[in-house]
């Protein structure tokens, strides 16, 4: 359970933008803001975090396709981490998430030289809490996309902030789950043997 030292995880959460605005004023109550918003857009922030380095690259896509993970990982490979011969990676079971998604977007070949890079790990199903980039994008969504995004740019510009200051102040990922725990947390995703009578 605890990652190998260049390993890294990945996440993907949808970000609505613009809102409807604040419900009008009555005498004697509070500014209330209308939770119903007129859609102008959704985004998907893409994560890529190396959490014992202490790095972390966030990208903003219009979907969650295959080819915008496949994209993320011909960057994280040939841009990011170039010299790594192997690289661990950490995702969950998402139907995008997989060596399909490079086929998809490339030529065989060039798929197949991209997937050989990445050794393969996905989180146990209803386990993604234990993905780290889950954990991480906790930190991004509670101090610069808390509250509504009015557009696609500023979404792009925010998160951008956020990846400098993590990144330069080396911010560091602890990990402390460990396999013991997971018996003890899990137990209901691991199998139950049951001893039968056979007499």
């Amino acid at each position: 359970m605890i990652p190998p030292a260049r390993s890294f995880v990945w996440a993907k959460p949808a970000r609505n933008y613009t809102p409807r605005g604040s419900l009008p004023l009555q005498t004697e109550q509070p500014v209330r803001q209308d939770s119903e918003y007129e859609r102008h857009g959704v985004a998907n922030l893409l994560l890529a975090i190396e959490p014992l380095r202490g790095w972390r690259k966030g990208r903003v896509t219009d979907r969650r396709t295959k080819r915008d993970f496949a994209e993320q990982l011909r960057q994280r490979a040939e841009e990011d981490d170039p010299h790594a011969r192997r690289i661990v990676l950490v995702v969950d079971n998402l139907n995008t998430h997989g060596p399909g998604a490079l086929y998809e977007a490339s030529a065989p070949e060039e798929a197949h030289r991209l997937a050989a890079r990445f050794e393969w790990h996905y989180t146990p199903e209803h386990g993604s809490w234990l993905n780290i980039a889950e954990c991480e994008l906790l930190v991004p969504a509670r101090r610069c996309v808390d509250r509504r995004i009015p557009d696609k740019q500023t979404l792009i510009r925010e998160v951008a902030a956020w990846q400098k200051r993590r990144n330069q102040a080396r911010v560091k990922v602890v990990w402390q789950f460990t396999t013991a725990d997971a018996r003890i947390k899990l137990r209901r995703l691991y199998p139950v043997i049951k001893e039968q009578d056979l007499t």
